[in-house]
C-alpha cells in the first residue's frame, strides 16, 4: 500500500541522507549491472528451492556479498512505498583445468567454458525474499567477458531494485546461485517503524499513542472506514506534539480508522487502520450490529462496517424453543451491509424470524414481523415438497423435526394431523411462500386449543356447581369460611403493603446509619421499603443513575411514593442543581443515589408533577424543613421523629390507618429509631463536631 512522504518522514526521520532517498516511478522490477558485464532479470518470480550443494566443473561465478539500500517506489510524487534494493558481489572461484578436461567442463549448466581461457563465465543468480507474510525470489542472469574472469578477484555487482516491504517488518534476504556450488549468502535488516502510533491496551482502555516532536503540528481524526459511500467521521482534533488518546474498548470496531495530516497548506492526508485484525474489535462490530426492517417484505442489515454475513429465515414457535431454519426449502443469502434485502415470500408472519451466520456461527437472529403483526402465534408451520408427477408429501415442523402428516408418532402434530390437513385442504391456512420444489403453510392452532379450553371451562363449571349445592346445604359453615378467606386476602393486602422508595444524601457513615435504622422501623409497618444501602451490588453493577431510574419507575408504577429524606449534605446538592449554592463536600460517594437522581426527581418538581408521588423528610436538630429549598416543599415536608404520625399517614395513602393504630404505629417507628438517633447526636465521650450544625438546625420540640 503506498505511504505518503508525511509518514514516511516521520518513521524514517528527516536527516538530510533520508531526504534524498532515491525514488524509483513505476510498479515495473528492473536489474543493472558493473560496466562490463550483462544482466538479465527473469520476466516472472521463480520458486524458493535452494537444493543441495554441487561440486563446481571449474571456475563459476558466486555470490560474495550482499549490500541493500532502502528507496522509494512511487507510484505518484507524495505517494510512494518502501522498498529494498539488493547489490550482489560476485567473484569467480576455481581454477581452470588442463586441455584434456575441457570437455568435461564445456557443458556445464550455469557456469562454465566454452573454450579454455577465453570464454566467457555465466552464473544464474537466485535472490530469495522474506518479510511476513511475503516471500518472493527471483532469478537474475549474469555474464562475465572472458577479460574481466580473474580468480579469485571480485568482478563487479548486479544490482536489483527492488522488493518492496512494509515499515517496521523484518526482512530477509539469501542469495545462491543455481545450481548452488557453494553455501548461500543471507542477510537480515530491520526496516524503521513508524514510531509516532502505538496502540496499548490498559483494562478497558485503550491507548493510542503518537510519539511525534514536540514543533510537529498535525490533525488527528477518527473515523469508519465504509466500503461503499464516504466514511463516517467519529473524532477530530489538531494536536501538538506528543499525544496519548484514550479509546474505551467497546468503541473499537475493525473498521475503524486513523487519518493523520500535518497542518500545512496541500498536506497529503494519511489513512491506517489499526483494528482490522483485532478479536475485540469484531465482537464490537457484531454487537452494535442491527437487523432492521423497511417494509413488510424488505430490510437490511446495519452495523458500523462491512462484514461478511449471510441470511436465511427461521421458524420461531412460542415457548423459548431455538428457532428452526427453513434451509432447505429455502437458501442461504448473502448478506450487505447497509444494503435492502427481500426474502421471496408471498406474506408474512409474526413467527418467521431472520438468522444471520458468519463463518458459520450464528450472530444475529431477530422476529422482524412481530413488531407489526404482534406476538408469536402458536401455529403449525406446514412444510409442502412436491417432486415428479405431481408427487408431493406434507410434514409438519416441531422442535423435534419434521413429522410427517398422516403420522402416528405421539407430537402434538401427529395428533391434530388429520385435522391440520382438513384445514390446508379448506384454505384455512396461510400460504407464506411457494415455488415449484414446494410451499410453505401456517396453520392455526388456537381453536383446538379453545375447544380443550371448553371441556376444561365445563368441568369447573361442574366442580363450582356441586361445591356450592354443599355449601348450601351447610350454611353456617359456609359462612365462617367465607369470613376466613376474606381475613385472608386483608391480611396478604396489608402484608405487600406499599412500595417506598428512600433517597438520601450520604454526607458520612453515621447518617448511613440513621438513615438504615428509618428504613428498617418502616419496613415493620405494611411498607415495602427500597433503599440503596440494601441494594449495593445491583448499584454497583447497574450504575446508580440506571438503579434510581429503575426502582423509582417500579415505586410509581405500582402506587407508591419516593421518600426524599434532606440533610445539609442534601441541601447543597440541590441548590447546586438549583444554581443556589456549591455542593458538599461529602456528598459525591461512590453509592449517593440521591445525585444521581436528580436529574430525573427535578423534571417531576418542576412540572407539577410530584404531589402525591413524593414525600420530603428530615431529622430534628439536624435540618428544619424551612431550610429545604422552596421547590422541594411543594410537597409535605416532615420533620422526625416530632411529625412521624402525619409521615405515616403519608406514606400509607391512600388506606391509611385509623387514627390510634396510625399513632400505634409511629409509637413503635419512634422506639425502633431512637436508638440510632441517640448513637448519631450523643455518641460516647466527646461530641463529634459538626453534629446539629445543619443549616436552620432545630431543636426537636
Amino acid at each position: 500500500m503506498p505511504v505518503p512522504w508525511f509518514l514516511l518522514s516521520l518513521a524514517l526521520g528527516r536527516s538530510p541522507i533520508v531526504l534524498s532517498l532515491e525514488r524509483l516511478v513505476g510498479p515495473q522490477d528492473a536489474t543493472h549491472c558493473s560496466p562490463g558485464l550483462s544482466c538479465h532479470l527473469w520476466d516472472s518470480d521463480i520458486l524458493c528451492l535452494p537444493g543441495d550443494i554441487v561440486p563446481a566443473p571449474g571456475p563459476v561465478l558466486a555470490p560474495t556479498h550482499l549490500q541493500t539500500e532502502l528507496v522509494l517506489r512511487c507510484r505518484k510524487e507524495t505517494y510512494c512505498d518502501l522498498c529494498v534494493r539488493v547489490a550482489v558481489h560476485l567473484a569467480v572461484h576455481g581454477h581452470w583445468e588442463e586441455p584434456e578436461d575441457e570437455e568435461k567442463f564445456g557443458g556445464a549448466a550455469d557456469s562454465g567454458v566454452e573454450e579454455p581461457r577465453n570464454a566467457s563465465l555465466q552464473a544464474q543468480v537466485v535472490l530469495s525474499f522474506q518479510a511476513y507474510p511475503t516471500a518472493r525470489c527471483v532469478l537474475l542472469e549474469v555474464q562475465v567477458p572472458a577479460a574481466l574472469v580473474q580468480f579469485g578477484q571480485s568482478v563487479g555487482s548486479v544490482v536489483y531494485d527492488c522488493f518492496e516491504a512494509a515499515l517496521g517488518s523484518e526482512v530477509r534476504i539469501w542469495s545462491y546461485t543455481q545450481p548452488r556450488y557453494e553455501k548461500e549468502l543471507n542477510l537480515t535488516q530491520q526496516l524503521p517503524a513508524l514510531p509516532w502510533l502505538n496502540v496499548s491496551a490498559d483494562g478497558d482502555n485503550v491507548h493510542l499513542v503518537l510519539n511525534v516532536s514536540e514543533e510537529q503540528h498535525f490533525g488527528l481524526s477518527l473515523y469508519w472506514n465504509q466500503v461503499q459511500g464516504p466514511p463516517k467521521p467519529r473524532w477530530h482534533k489538531n494536536l501538538t506534539g506528543p499525544q496519548i488518546i484514550t479509546l474505551n474498548h467497546t468503541d473499537l470496531v475493525p473498521c475503524l480508522c486513523i487519518q493523520v495530516w500535518p497542518l500545512e497548506p496541500d498536506s497529503v492526508r494519511t489513512n491506517i487502520c489499526p483494528f482490522r485484525e483485532d478479536p475485540r474489535a469484531h465482537q464490537n462490530l457484531w454487537r452494535a450490529a442491527r437487523l432492521r426492517l423497511l417494509t413488510l417484505q424488505s430490510w437490511l442489515l446495519d452495523a458500523p462496517c462491512s462484514l461478511p454475513a449471510e441470511a436465511a429465515l427461521c421458524w420461531q414457535a412460542p415457548g423459548g424453543d431455538p428457532c428452526q431454519p427453513l434451509v432447505p426449502p429455502l437458501s442461504w443469502e448473502n448478506v450487505t451491509v447497509d444494503k435492502v434485502l427481500e426474502f421471496p415470500l408471498l406474506k408474512v408472519h409474526p413467527n418467521l424470524c431472520v438468522q444471520v451466520n458468519s463463518w458459520e456461527k450464528l450472530q444475529l437472529q431477530k422476529c422482524l414481523w412481530a413488531d407489526s403483526l404482534g406476538p408469536l402465534k402458536d401455529d403449525v408451520l406446514l412444510l409442502e415438497t412436491r417432486g415428479p408427477q405431481d408427487n408431493r408429501s406434507l410434514c409438519a415442523l416441531e422442535p423435534s423435526g419434521c413429522t410427517s402428516l398422516p403420522s402416528k408418532a405421539s407430537t402434538r402434530a401427529a395428533r391434530l394431523g388429520e385435522y391440520l390437513l382438513q384445514d390446508l385442504q379448506s384454505g384455512q391456512c396461510l400460504q407464506l411462500w411457494d415455488d415449484d420444489l414446494g410451499a410453505l403453510w401456517a396453520c392455526p392452532m388456537d381453536k383446538y386449543i379453545h375447544k380443550r379450553w371448553a371441556l376444561l371451562w365445563l368441568a369447573c363449571l361442574l366442580f363450582a356447581a356441586a361445591l356450592s349445592l354443599i355449601l348450601l346445604l351447610k350454611k353456617d359453615h359456609a359462612k365462617g369460611w367465607l369470613r376466613l378467606l376474606k381475613q385472608d386476602v386483608r391480611s396478604g393486602a396489608a402484608a405487600r403493603g406499599r412500595a417506598a422508595l428512600l433517597l438520601y444524601s450520604a454526607d458520612d457513615s453515621d447518617f448511613e446509619r440513621l438513615v438504615g435504622a428509618l428504613a428498617s422501623a418502616l419496613c415493620q409497618l405494611p411498607l415495602r421499603v427500597a433503599v440503596d444501602l440494601w441494594s449495593r451490588r445491583e448499584m454497583s453493577a447497574q450504575g446508580p443513575v440506571a438503579w434510581f431510574h429503575a426502582q423509582r419507575r417500579q415505586t410509581l408504577q405500582e402506587g407508591g411514593v419516593v421518600v426524599l429524606l434532606f440533610s445539609p449534605g442534601a441541601v447543597a446538592l440541590c441548590s447546586e442543581w438549583l444554581q443556589e449554592g456549591v455542593s458538599a463536600p461529602g456528598a459525591h460517594g461512590p453509592h449517593d443515589a440521591f445525585r444521581a437522581s436528580l436529574s430525573c426527581v427535578l423534571p417531576d418538581f418542576l412540572q407539577g408533577r410530584a404531589l402525591g408521588r413524593y414525600v420530603g423528610a428530615c431529622f430534628d436538630r439536624l435540618l428544619h424543613p424551612d431550610s429545604v429549598p422552596a421547590l422541594f416543599r411543594t410537597v409535605p415536608v416532615f420533620s422526625l421523629p416530632s411529625q412521624l404520625p402525619d409521615f405515616l399517614g403519608a406514606l400509607q395513602q391512600p388506606r391509611a390507618p385509623r387514627p390510634g393504630r396510625l399513632q400505634e404505629r409511629a409509637e413503635q417507628v419512634s422506639r425502633a429509631l431512637q436508638p440510632a438517633l441517640d448513637s448519631y447526636f450523643h455518641p460516647p465521650g466527646t461530641p463529634a463536631p459538626g453534629r446539629g450544625l445543619g443549616p436552620g438546625a432545630g431543636d426537636g420540640t
